[in-house]
């Protein structure tokens, strides 16, 4: 697809990947809302990209219901919804708290569902449309610790192959990125150590990747990729 002029919305977008993903799309014209729970980094971050900023929580139905009316308004049409919005819990099973366990799920399974359902009937009315899922490789394989999160990235490459097989016949292009290690906020406020190093990805690594699928030819589609870092040290 040409991205000049093109809608998209990107959740998550006020920090990390999503504000990568949406800074990429941006300078390759692309049209970009952002969404984001808390206000002042949203604003923030919308005033640096030059997008629209929408306070809302994918996890809650009249959030999103009201996102796409904001959209619909500022723009008039969408063309690209990337569901990037994610938290993370990472405990022992025998220290596994419910209310971490299910606002993981909330966020990262029911948000991408609530989000997905609503662009998915635009795209059918227009008989195209691109939803590109940001996973991790944590979807791959399971992990001492990642009860919470890694399950929670199984069930989204699950619900990617169920929106490929029900939507192809539209000419909606479901894609899954599951990135490595990538070096953003997300550790910290998901409670675990992250080591910096030059070595490690970047959001720009996977903004990369997000803008190159999108841009082959419609006609075509790259139903998963996944990005690690060549050689990273610790």
């Amino acid at each position: 697809m040409n991205l000049k002029n093109s809608v998209a919305l990107v959740t998550g977008g006020s920090s990390g990947i999503g504000f990568g993903i949406a800074k990429m799309l941006g300078e390759a014209g692309a049209k970009v809302a952002i969404t984001a729970r808390g206000k002042d980094r949203l604003m923030q971050a919308a005033a640096a990209l030059g997008a629209h900023p929408i306070q809302a929580d994918v996890s809650k139905e009249a959030d999103v219901e009201r996102t796409y009316k904001e959209v619909l308004d500022k723009f008039g049409d969408l063309d690209i919804l990337v569901n990037n919005a994610g938290r993370g819990v990472f405990k022992p099973l025998i220290d596994m708290d419910l209310k971490g366990f299910e606002e993981t799920f909330a966020t990262n399974v029911t948000g991408a569902m609530l989000m997905t359902r609503v662009a998915a009937k635009i795209f059918i009315k227009r008989n195209r449309g691109n939803v590109v899922n940001i996973s991790s490789t944590a979807s791959l394989r399971g992990a001492p610790g990642g009860t919470a999160y890694y399950a929670s990235k199984f069930a989204l490459r699950g619900m990617s192959e169920c929106w490929r097989a029900e939507l192809r016949k539209n000419n909606i292009r479901v894609f899954l990125v599951n990135p490595s290690e990538v070096i953003t906020n997300f550790g910290a406020a998901s409670g675990f150590d992250q080591k910096d190093n030059a070595s490690k990805l970047r959001p720009e690594d996977i903004a990369h990747m997000v803008k190159a699928v999108l841009e082959m030819n419609d006609r075509g589609f790259t139903p998963e990729l996944s990005v690690f870092a060549t050689n990273p040290a610790d």
